[in-house]
C-alpha cells in the first residue's frame, strides 16, 4: 500500500476542493456532491455532448422533418439526465471501487473509502439521482423510453471491465455516447444510420480521450492490479491515437453526410479534426499534467461540433 501511496502522490489529479459548487453547498451536502462528481464537470459534458449533437442532428436532418428550431426543453432535459446519470454511475463505480481506492492516495479520500458517505448512504443517494432520471425519461418518445433504460445493461456493468480486460475504455465509449441514440429518437421517435454512425463515432471519441485519461493512473494500475488501453499500447499510444480520432472524424463525416446537412455543420466537424490534431501533436504520455489537460480539452472539441450543427439553420 506504502508503494501505491507514493505513486499517487506524483500522479495530476482533476479532484479540485475548491470547486465553486463545494463552497456553497451545505457542507452536509458536499460529501454527496463528491461522490457525483459534480466538482469535475468535464465528465458530464463528455457524456452530454453526445445527446445534444443526436437533438441538433436529428433537427437539422432533411430525413427528420427538415431544419427547426432548436428545441430548448429537449435540451435542458437532457442537461439535467446528463448530469444525474453521470453522478448515478460515478456512485456505481466507488460502491464498486471502494476497496481498490483506499489503497490509492489519489482515490483514498472519496466520500466512500474515506468514510464520509458509508455504502448505505451511497445505495440510497443512488436510488434519488435513478429516480431523478426515471422522471425526465419519461417525458421523452416511447422509443427514447425504452433506449434509455437499454442504457443500464452497459452503466451497471463499467466498473467491472478494468478487471478482466485491457479495454474498459471501449466499454465506456458504449456507455458514454449511448445518448447519440437517445437523443435522435427523442426528436423522431425512431432510429436511423446518421445517429447510428454518430454513435460509432463517439465510440471511437472516447477511445481517444480516456486512454489518453488512463495514462495519468497507469503506475497505480499495475500497483493495484487493474487493466487499461493505457497499459495495453504504452509507447504505441500516439499512432493509435491518430486512429482513434481519424476514425471519429469520418464517422462523424458519415453521419453528416447521411443526415444531408448544411456546411455549418461541416465547418463545425473541421474545428473537431484541427483539436484533435493538436491533441496528438502536443500528447505526452509520462506527463501527467498534460495528459490531463488534453482530456479535459475534448470539450471544446465536443463543442466545436455542436456549435457546427447549431448553425446549420441558419444556412437555410
Amino acid at each position: 500500500m506504502a508503494s501505491a501511496m507514493s505513486s499517487s502522490s506524483r500522479t495530476a489529479s482533476d479532484i479540485r476542493g475548491d470547486a465553486l459548487v463545494l463552497r456553497v453547498a451545505p457542507a452536509a451536502w458536499r460529501p454527496y456532491l463528491r461522490l457525483a462528481r459534480l466538482d469535475r464537470p468535464i465528465g458530464t459534458w463528455l457524456l452530454l455532448l453526445p445527446c445534444w449533437w443526436s437533438i441538433a442532428l436529428a433537427q437539422g436532418a432533411a430525413g427528420a422533418g427538415g431544419v427547426r428550431a432548436p428545441d430548448l426543453w429537449l435540451y435542458l432535459l437532457f442537461g439535467v439526465g446528463a448530469v444525474v446519470m453521470r453522478g448515478a454511475g460515478c456512485t456505481v463505480n466507488d460502491l464498486l471501487d471502494r476497496e481498490y481506492d483506499a489503497k490509492v492516495a489519489r482515490t483514498a479520500e472519496r466520500p466512500i473509502p474515506s468514510g464520509q458517505v458509508s455504502p448505505r448512504q451511497a445505495l440510497a443517494f443512488l436510488a434519488l439521482l435513478l429516480l431523478i432520471g426515471l422522471a425526465v425519461l419519461v417525458q421523452l418518445s416511447w422509443t427514447a423510453i425504452w433506449l434509455g433504460v437499454a442504457s443500464l445493461l452497459l452503466v451497471f456493468p463499467y466498473p467491472l471491465m478494468k478487471r478482466i480486460t485491457y479495454w474498459p475504455q471501449l466499454w465506456l465509449g458504449l456507455t458514454f455516447n449511448w445518448g447519440a441514440l437517445v437523443g435522435w429518437a427523442a426528436v423522431t421517435d425512431s432510429l436511423g444510420w446518421a445517429p447510428l454512425l454518430l454513435y460509432l463515432g463517439g465510440i471511437f471519441w472516447t477511445l481517444g480521450y480516456d486512454t489518453i485519461y488512463a495514462h495519468m493512473d497507469k503506475d497505480d494500475d499495475v500497483l493495484i492490479g487493474v487493466k487499461s488501453s493505457a497499459l495495453k499500447l504504452g509507447a504505441r499510444t500516439r499512432p493509435w491515437l491518430v486512429v482513434f480520432y481519424a476514425a471519429a472524424t469520418l464517422l462523424f463525416a458519415a453521419a453528416l453526410w447521411r443526415a444531408d446537412l448544411a456546411w455549418p455543420a461541416w465547418l463545425g466537424l473541421a474545428g473537431l479534426a484541427l483539436q484533435f490534431a493538436w491533441q496528438v501533436a502536443r500528447l505526452a504520455i509520462d506527463d501527467p499534467a498534460r495528459c490531463l489537460l488534453l482530456f479535459r480539452s475534448n470539450r471544446w472539441a465536443g463543442l466545436l461540433l455542436l456549435a457546427g450543427l447549431l448553425a446549420v439553420p441558419l444556412a437555410q
